[in-house]
């Protein structure tokens, strides 16, 4: 069994970065109610791995919730709730705590629920097993819309190219890496951009990684020139393309 030690995420966002500093670059973020594992420490400095995607990276100690190995597990088997608010708040632990969209909320109907991790919350959610259609995801896409550019990001807040994809889906109930590359290799290989059906993923991984959701017709909508919009054409932004579908029973 693997012991070592066992964390949660229980502020609304957490830089990971590359180094254990607060001036490295950001390599993602953890997200409220997001679990880790500790895999070394260093300066007051925690070098975790995300167990929904297995991204690695540095959080300050002071950032870190310790949990145990049994409710580490406990979480593994629980279909807790995601937010799907674009911003809310909840009360947990006698205090009130901002959360974005995409936070994981200790609610399930299970009988071995910690009380201790209850929270109040009157918001929007889902839970995160329950696989929706497209047109659910085109709904949560629209609150992705104008996200500026941010490496590591994975809020409406700010984003890149592997979290916008990511986190559309997560709110859908599919689970995807957090890198483009990694992306590109999941779900069903579609023939060519012409046979993309909507909901349909589109990579560019022969220069800087690129990842677009088709919608319908000619529009798309991923992370270009900045921030997260929708365009009519794919040709402008790289020439080799990779559709993938994702989503089930289109």
């Amino acid at each position: 069994m693997n012991q070592q030690p066992k964390g949660i995420c229980r502020l609304a966002i957490v830089p990971m970065r590359a180094q254990p500093s607060h001036e490295s670059a950001m390599l993602s973020q953890l997200l409220f109610g997001e679990h880790y594992q500790i895999l070394n420490e260093e300066n007051h400095w925690l070098y975790i791995e995300l167990v929904s995607d297995q991204s690695r990276g540095w959080i300050p100690q002071n950032h870190h919730t310790a949990i145990s190995e049994e409710y580490f597990r406990q979480i593994g088997l629980s279909d807790y709730k995601v937010c799907t608010d674009l911003s809310s708040t909840i009360f947990f632990q006698k205090k009130s705590v901002h959360i974005v969209l995409g936070s994981i909320l200790p609610i399930t109907t299970s009988e071995l629920f910690k009380l201790e991790e209850q929270i109040a919350y009157n918001g929007s959610s889902k839970s995160l097993s329950q696989r929706r259609d497209f047109d659910f995801l085109r709904e949560e896409v629209r609150k992705f819309e104008h996200a500026p550019y941010l490496l590591g990001g994975k809020t409406p807040f700010g984003i890149d190219e592997g979290g916008f994809v990511q986190q559309v889906f997560k709110l859908c109930g599919y689970q995807l890496p957090r890198h483009v590359v990694e992306q590109s290799k999941r779900g069903r290989e579609v023939k060519g951009l012409g046979e993309a059906v909507s909901g349909d993923v589109c990579y560019s991984i022969s220069g800087r990684p690129l990842a677009l959701i088709f919608l319908n017709k000619s529009k798309y909508v991923g992370l270009v020139d900045g921030e997260v919009k929708t365009v009519s054409t794919l040709e402008a932004y790289a020439e080799d393309w990779v559709v993938r579908r994702v989503l089930k029973d289109i």
